[in-house]
C-alpha cells in the first residue's frame, strides 16, 4: 500500500508541473489582462522630432523662402498678437500704392502714438521712401500711421486695405485693426501667415535691401540729422542673415521674423511670444538648424 500510495503521488505532481507549463486557455470564458492606462500627463506630444530646434517662443515656425513648404513648426495655427511684425504688410501695401518718391505731408493726428517713434513733426514732409527704409529699420509708430493716412486717407480705412491684402497671400487666421501693431482687441495674426507674409515680402528688392541695413542716417526736413540703427540684432549675429522684422509688446512678447540664404538656400523664421533673453536665441536656432 505504501508504494502504491508514493507512485500516485508521483504522478500527480508529473500532471501538476505540466500544467503549469502549458499556455492559459483563450477563449471568451478566459480571464483577459487588465489593461495598461496612460496618464495624460505622461502624454507628451509636443516634445520636438530628434534634431529640430527647441525654443522659447510660444509659437514658431521654418519655412522653405523658395517653396513656401514648412521645415518646423509650433503652435504656428495660433492667433496671438504679433507686435510690429505686421509692420511687414504696412511696408507692403506702400510699395504697392504709387511711386516711393510721392511727397509725404506729416498731420499732427501721425504723431499722437506711442511709445516707438522717430519724433516726426506736424507740418514735414518726406518722401514715402524716406520714411518707408526708416520704418522698416527703426519700426516707428509714428511712420506707419503717416503713411497709412496718406495712402488711405486714415488708419481704419488702412486696415482694411491690409485685411484684403492679407486674405489675397493667403493668410486665413489673421486680422489687422491698425499699421503698427500696437495692441487692440480683435487684432491678431499667427506664426504661419505672418511665415507667409514675409515670404512675399522678401521678393520685393527695396524692402529686402531696407531689411539688411544695419544702420544709416536719417534727415530730418530742418537739416538735422539722426543715426538709426536696425532693431534686428541677427544681422550682427549671423553673416548670412538677410534681416526682416523685431515687434514688441505686453501682449505679444518679444517677437522675430527673421530670414537667411546660405549655399543657395533660403529660409524663413518667426517666433512669437517669446522673451527679451532668448528671441535673437531662438531666432539664430532656427536660422542654424534650418541652413546647416
Amino acid at each position: 500500500m505504501k508504494f502504491r500510495e508514493f507512485l500516485v503521488g508521483i504522478i500527480s505532481l508529473t500532471l501538476v508541473a505540466c500544467s503549469a507549463q502549458q499556455p492559459p486557455v483563450q477563449g471568451p470564458s478566459a480571464p483577459q489582462p487588465a489593461p495598461v492606462l496612460i496618464k495624460p500627463q505622461d502624454v507628451r506630444p509636443d516634445l520636438p522630432a530628434v534634431g529640430t530646434p527647441v525654443v522659447r517662443a510660444e509659437s514658431a515656425i521654418v519655412i522653405d523662402m523658395v517653396t513656401g513648404r514648412i521645415l518646423f513648426q509650433k503652435n504656428a495655427r495660433t492667433p496671438r498678437a504679433v507686435a510690429s511684425t505686421q509692420k511687414l504688410l504696412t511696408a507692403l501695401i506702400v510699395t504697392r500704392s504709387g511711386p516711393l518718391s510721392k511727397p509725404v505731408t506729416v498731420e499732427r493726428s501721425d504723431t499722437l502714438v506711442e511709445p516707438s517713434k522717430l519724433n516726426i513733426k506736424a507740418g514735414e514732409t518726406y518722401t514715402r521712401e524716406a520714411l518707408l527704409k526708416a520704418l522698416v529699420v527703426k519700426s516707428g509708430n509714428d511712420l506707419a500711421l503717416a503713411l497709412a493716412r496718406d495712402i488711405a486717407g486714415s488708419k481704419e480705412a488702412f486696415a482694411s486695405q491690409m485685411n484684403h491684402t492679407a486674405r489675397s497671400l493667403g493668410m486665413s487666421q489673421s486680422n489687422f485693426l491698425n499699421p503698427h501693431g500696437l495692441t487692440e482687441p480683435g487684432q491678431y495674426s499667427t506664426a504661419l501667415d505672418i511665415a507667409i507674409l514675409a515670404r512675399e515680402v522678401h521678393q520685393n528688392p527695396f524692402l529686402r535691401q531696407c531689411m539688411q541695413t544695419k544702420s544709416y542716417t536719417f534727415t530730418y526736413p530742418d537739416g538735422r540729422t539722426r543715426v538709426i540703427t536696425n532693431t534686428n540684432k541677427i544681422l550682427s549675429r549671423l553673416p548670412y542673415c538677410t534681416g526682416m522684422k523685431t515687434g514688441t509688446t505686453n501682449a505679444s512678447g518679444r517677437c522675430l521674423v527673421s530670414s537667411g540664404v546660405l549655399n543657395g538656400k533660403g529660409v524663413i523664421a518667426v517666433a512669437l511670444g517669446s522673451n527679451s533673453a532668448e528671441i535673437w536665441n531662438d531666432s539664430e536656432k532656427m536660422l542654424r538648424w534650418a541652413l546647416k
